[in-house]
């Protein structure tokens, strides 16, 4: 059997509001509650599973590759929102988009702090072909 991802646990303050903002900026289908979590389901099916917690969250890493137009839709609703976004992971270039490796790639944070990615192209090139 291959290994494949499943699930994450999220640590946020206020879950649904955490995951509402995933889903908003994404583009996904609204987060639903799969017993105490709330559940962000990707395309792949993987899913991040928003858990209740109290101050400090321990900020991670999450990275969604996404297609050229849903790049697009994401960095515009980014935008829209007045979110800050910057185009390395410490934030050292603000209001800039990366283009390593030919894609395009953004990082911002989400209401826990939780350091979010979007980018079209894997680094270093890979395509999984």
């Amino acid at each position: 059997m291959a290994v494949e991802l499943d699930h994450t646990i999220v640590h946020a303050t206020d879950p649904q509001a955490s995951a509402r903002f995933l889903t908003d900026v994404l583009g996904l289908d609204p987060p639903e509650h799969t017993g105490h979590f709330v559940a962000v389901e990707v395309a792949n099916g993987v899913t991040l599973d928003y858990d209740q917690r109290e101050q400090p969250i321990t900020s991670q890493h999450y990275a969604f590759l996404v297609g050229e137009d849903d790049f697009d839709a994401a960095f515009a609703r980014i935008r829209e929102q007045g979110i800050s976004y910057d185009a390395d992971p410490a934030g050292r270039r603000p209001g800039e988009v990366n283009t390593r490796d030919g894609g395009r790639g953004i990082y911002f944070d989400d209401p826990d702090g939780h350091r979010l990615e979007i980018l079209t192209i894997p680094y270093g090139g890979w395509t999984g072909a």
